[in-house]
């Protein structure tokens, strides 16, 4: 269930709560509002803010991108290892598999030093695990909570107002970390072997930014807006006794899965000094103003604001729009403006994923019948290779996975104004799930993110999607020209055709 977003998958979820009943409290404290810490004022993090400063000045924020699944893991691991003070974790996906196990085990060490933890997640994957929540959040420096949680009886603060299969279709799709509300990473990946290059069937080709300086503290914004939302549940409205000792057990199970991964073999299961990393990092970061854009929480609905703020965030190109995004079904509005564009002379290319490449054939089920029309607006259109030369890059040693997959959610305006966050372009991300991310005006920055995606178009990483003399779709790149959308499977195209039959609005 790697995107969770299938209708499908949600229903049966909310079959599966019915039957077992609410685990969660009808009557519970209500939690206190909470928020982020002052920027920390020692530590390596406020060292590499301050030496960032020196050259750059205190309203610009550094940047450096993450491509390389492994660095984006030992990135945040730097984090949690490194923070001092405090340290907001929120994220939509959060596997129980060796990179989530590893990541859980970190951050319970940095309780341990003192550093004030608190974890949001989603609902979706924590179904029957609430004692197990509720245990964590016995350490005293640790608080969690639970982005609409299947198992409530009632909506929090609403004591007639029951759970229903609408209302939990929403899910919280952001990606946050930040540590002592100095340094952040915010993007595309979730927590799972397979955002990491660890997952030996494939592994996704990913993107997250780090972001030294404000930037920080405007994620740490959106993270207090969620934390202090009626949509969230505190970890203790699980209805459980928890026993003493249970927390503990639980480290000692944590621990033992860790030492017995074949797939962590290259990677530090204790906590490491980065501190020489951490300072190199001033150096290699790319200056620039930003902005926050996000869903905001209302108290029966959500905002969807991005639907709005992301069409404003192109408008305005002279030249050039890049697009990586990997689910892409596009709607009228979207089609309209982007012709319109063009019209006026901008060349827009967008790179999404093939069938071939895809891990939700839902998408590709809807999108499939738009190629046209996105070709029809004059948009170039480029479609990744399971087997793209990039691969290399995406899987982590010892592992090497089936085939590639594309997970990034990016674009670029004429190489100077970047966004990078979780927002897809579909029907989900505009209008059910939350969604965030960040604007950011950095020359630098935007030539480098115009280099990467275009190198994701080689030949060699993807095919070009045109029509031929006779107006039919083609696939072309560096090993010839397929006639038929490519696949990997007979049973990929099976799902291509079975998932039409359901509304696209779900996907």
């Amino acid at each position: 269930m790697k995107r969770s977003g299938c209708f499908i998958c949600l229903t049966l979820l909310f079959l599966l709560t019915a039957c077992t009943g609410p685990v969660i409290r009808d009557e519970y404290p209500e939690p206190e509002p909470g928020y982020a810490s002052e920027p920390a004022q020692d530590g390596p993090f406020a060292d590499l803010e301050r030496k960032f400063e020196k050259t750059h000045g205190i309203e610009k924020s550094g940047f450096l991108l993450l491509e390389n699944n492994l660095e984006a893991l030992e990135w945040r691991l730097a984090m949690i290892d490194e923070a001092r003070y405090s340290l907001d974790v929120q994220y939509y996906l959060w596997y129980g598999d060796d990179s989530g196990r590893l990541i859980l085990k970190r951050i319970l060490d940095a309780a341990k030093r003192g550093v004030r933890i608190r974890l949001i997640a989603d609902g979706i994957l924590l179904v029957g695990k609430g004692k197990n929540l509720a245990a964590i959040e016995t350490h005293p420096n640790i608080e969690v909570r639970i982005f609409n949680p299947f198992e409530q009886n009632r909506l929090r603060g609403k004591k007639k107002a029951y759970q229903t299969l609408e209302r939990f279709n929403f899910r919280m799709h952001n990606k946050i970390i930040v540590a002592d509300n100095r340094v952040t990473i915010l993007g595309g990946r979730n927590l799972g072997n397979d955002y990491f290059g660890l997952n030996r069937t494939y592994n996704f080709l990913d993107l997250d930014i780090i972001g030294v300086g404000p930037a920080a503290r405007l994620m740490s914004g959106i993270f207090d807006h969620f934390w202090n939302s009626n949509w969230v549940v505190p970890a203790y409205a699980y209805d459980y006794k928890v026993q003493d000792g249970l927390l503990q057990d639980l480290e000692l199970a944590l621990n033992r899965n860790l030492n017995q991964s074949e797939v962590l073999q290259e990677i530090p299961l204790e906590p490491q000094k980065w501190t020489d990393r951490i300072n190199n990092l001033a150096t290699h970061l790319h200056p620039g103003t930003c902005s926050k854009v996000y869903d905001k929480l209302e108290e029966d609905a959500i905002s969807q604001r991005m639907a709005t703020e992301m069409p404003e965030f192109s408008k305005d190109a002279q030249k050039e729009v890049l697009i990586n995004n990997a689910y892409l079904i596009p709607d009228e509005d979207m089609l309209a403006n982007a012709s319109k564009m063009v019209q006026r002379g901008v060349k827009i290319r967008i790179i999404t994923n093939s069938l071939a490449s895809q891990d939700v054939p839902a998408v590709n089920s809807h999108y499939g019948p738009l190629r046209r029309p996105i070709l029809e607006t004059g948009i170039d259109l480029y479609e990744l290779r399971p087997d793209a030369t990039v691969k290399d890059q995406v899987d982590t040693p010892p592992v090497v996975s089936g085939f590639v997959g594309l997970h990034a959610k990016a674009s670029v305006v004429d190489r100077t104004r970047v966004f990078i966050g979780s927002f897809n372009l579909d029907p989900r991300s505009r209008n059910i799930n939350t969604e965030m991310g960040i604007v950011i005006d950095s020359p630098e920055l935007g030539e480098e993110l115009a280099d990467k995606i275009e190198f994701l178009m080689e030949p060699e990483n993807s095919w070009r999607v045109e029509t031929d003399e006779s107006g039919k779709l083609i696939w072309v790149s560096h090993d010839g020209t397929l006639t038929r959308q490519p696949a990997q499977n007979f049973w990929q195209r099976v799902q291509d055709v079975f998932f039409k039959i359901f509304p696209k609005e779900y996907f």
